[in-house]
């Protein structure tokens, strides 16, 4: 079970690493239906990792100027906010119903990766949005880490690059600033709210992200960003689509 998660939390790392995001939307299902955890465990394990790994990579990202350092602060204040209210709600949620929810947000995510593929990828200047747009994005995307228990670099790197004009790379570098930011407040909602992770499979699957992570914000750098965001795309559909079957057809995740 650790060389497994070893393996996993490579793939996944790489994944945050190279496209902003993703790690959680990956980590949840790994957690739940590999290594076994319960569904309220996982999402807080999830979060552990996913905050590891985008802090590592946010600091790699970050020694080439590419973090746009006042959007990302300015955004995850509110997205701090809003994941204790989204915690609150996915506590009172039965755990195939959460699973089920988190479906067609991961349908969305692809569809949105995907006609976003063709699009280049500049290092242009950090833009100035409006405070009320930053602020929106920010508490929109914590209700969405709160309640699933993800990082929410899936949604947010959309949001920064359509949403605020942030040029793609440095929406992939400011995403993994936000994660690591929301993520930590996420946790330690989901801790004072009681859920208590497997320690060992999660700091395993944790230091096996944040070295995927560092390997992933590499790799990003050989390869077109258009291929990054359709391979992610498609992996993501996949997976809420077992998903979907899993809790439509063959009884859902172990219970929370």
């Amino acid at each position: 079970m650790t060389a497994l998660a070893i393996v996993l939390g490579l793939a996944i790392g790489m994944i945050v690493g190279a496209v902003g995001g993703g790690g959680a939307i990956l980590a949840l299902p790994v957690l739940v239906y590999v290594l076994g955890e319960p569904v309220g465990p996982a999402s807080t394990a999830s979060l552990v990792v996913v905050s590891l790994a985008a802090a590592i990579g946010a600091g790699a990202l970050a020694r080439h100027g590419r973090v746009c350092w006042r959007i990302g602060f300015t955004f995850a204040v509110p997205a701090a906010l809003g994941s204790l209210a989204g915690t609150v709600a996915s506590h009172e949620i039965e755990g195939s119903a959460l699973i089920l929810a988190f479906v067609p947000v991961m349908l969305l995510a692809a569809v949105l990766t995907w006609k976003r593929a063709g699009e280049t990828g500049g290092d242009g200047a950090c833009p100035e949005p409006a405070l009320d747009r930053t602020v929106l994005a920010g508490l929109l995307v914590g209700l969405l880490t709160g309640f699933f228990g993800v990082g929410g670099g899936f949604v947010i790197v959309p949001v920064l690059s359509v949403w605020l004009g942030v040029p793609f790379r440095r929406a992939v570098a400011t995403s993994l600033v936000i994660i690591a930011l929301t993520g930590v407040a996420a946790l330690a909602s989901h801790l004072l709210a009681g859920s208590r992770p497997d320690l060992t499979i999660t700091l395993t699957l944790a230091l096996a992200t944040g070295a995927g992570a560092l390997l992933g914000t590499q790799f990003a750098e050989r390869v077109p960003q258009s291929l990054l965001r359709r391979g992610f795309a498609v992996l993501v559909g996949a997976v809420a689509l077992a998903l979907l079957v899993d809790v439509l057809a063959l009884g859902g995740p172990p219970g929370r």
